[in-house]
């Protein structure tokens, strides 16, 4: 399966979705690779699946490629860790007409593609996401970044990829805790998009947990098509972009505060599940859609409680977040499933009464 994701109203990259690493050389066969050195940038729990196997396959048809793996987790997506990169492509001698590949999960692609949009002002930079979330988010739509002081995503740009090659066969190799992380992205798709995907995803549950490839080919493809939608129609996030973000808010405050001991797709399940009670207190969708995401996230195993942090901490962190603008907090709700909105206006209160759903004293 395939997609072509637009910048600026013109073809920026295709989106490939194969069930193995048999059409990586074919794909960046069109991006002239013979004359380029290329560095595939991981981590370190990704790398010993899967860092030779794409060195050994791309060798015979590249000048140079080397491997630079970082140590794994959140905690080393910051400035250091991009430093240590711009040290390793100084010494190997890359050049702007060089490349790199991000080949892990989020972490990884962020950190690349800022790496990528900085050295030496910008060169090419491809994405091969293994990870169930960074395969239907952030792998796609160019926002690359690295944490600043605790503070997700705080130092970054806008760089598109020229390539994102999905090998759905890496999902296999995850935990259950990091493969159902990566639901928490899909369900916001359907929740804010696509009421029909929504459902979809309900009735697909069983074969999804069990990880049955054809019906994960078809989530995926759907998500992708969602956030390409999305990131086309506004790239740099200057209004419909930022509906992406629905549970996201208070989702990156319960982040930072539990210091990344949940998972990202955990923390946005948990604020969508706030955001929600928000939209069902206003009179805007009814008490069985909000139980019909809990009991969702639920049968995933994903957490919908979380106990050893303080409502007020989190409405403060929140404040603190990259998202706000001129001041105030911009929180995506649901007028009902399938339709986002940004409101600028919801109150501390209006927080504090939907935090009191998700904290355990």
């Amino acid at each position: 399966m395939e997609l072509t994701v637009h910048y600026e109203e013109k073809p920026a990259y295709q989106i490939i979705i194969e069930k193995d690493y048999g059409r990586l050389v074919e794909a960046l066969s069109i991006l002239s690779i013979t004359n380029r050195k290329i560095c595939i940038v991981t981590e370190s729990t990704v790398a010993p699946y899967y860092a030779k196997e794409v060195q050994k396959l791309l060798a015979p048809y590249v000048k140079q490629i080397i491997i630079h793996t970082f140590p794994a987790g959140e905690v080393n997506k910051n400035l250091g860790t991009v430093q240590e990169l711009y040290r390793d492509l100084i010494q190997h001698k890359f050049e702007r007409t060089d490349m790199l590949l991000a080949l892990g999960g989020g972490v990884v692609g962020d950190l690349t593609g800022y790496t990528a949009a900085t050295y030496l002002r910008g060169i090419d930079f491809a994405q091969l996401p293994t990870s169930l979330l960074s395969q239907v988010d952030s792998s796609i739509g160019g926002k690359t970044g690295v944490d600043f002081d605790c503070y997700k995503n705080m130092v970054g740009a806008f760089y598109q990829p020229k390539l994102v090659y999905m090998n759905l066969s890496t999902l296999k190799t995850l935990s259950d805790r990091e493969y159902f992380s990566g639901m928490g992205e899909i369900i916001k798709h359907g929740l804010i998009k696509d009421a029909s995907y929504y459902q979809w995803l309900i009735s697909k549950i069983d074969l999804i947990k069990a990880r049955d490839l054809s019906v994960l080919e078809e989530m995926i493809y759907k998500s992708c098509e969602i956030k390409r939608a999305v990131v086309e129609h506004d790239p740099k996030e200057k209004g419909e972009r930022a509906m992406l973000n629905f549970g996201h808010t208070l989702g990156h405050a319960i982040e930072k505060l539990m210091q990344f001991s949940l998972l990202h797709g955990e923390c946005v399940g948990l604020g969508m599940l706030a955001a929600a009670e928000i939209s069902r207190k206003r009179g805007l969708i009814d008490k069985a859609l909000c139980n019909s995401i809990k009991n969702l996230l639920n049968s995933l195993g994903m957490p919908t409680n979380v106990t050893g942090i303080f409502i007020d901490d989190i409405i403060e962190a929140s404040k603190n977040d990259k998202k706000m603008e001129q001041g105030k907090v911009k929180f995506i709700l649901l007028n009902q499933c399938g339709q986002a909105f940004i409101d600028r206006c919801v109150s501390d209160l209006e927080m504090k009464e939907a935090l009191q759903t998700i904290l355990e004293e």
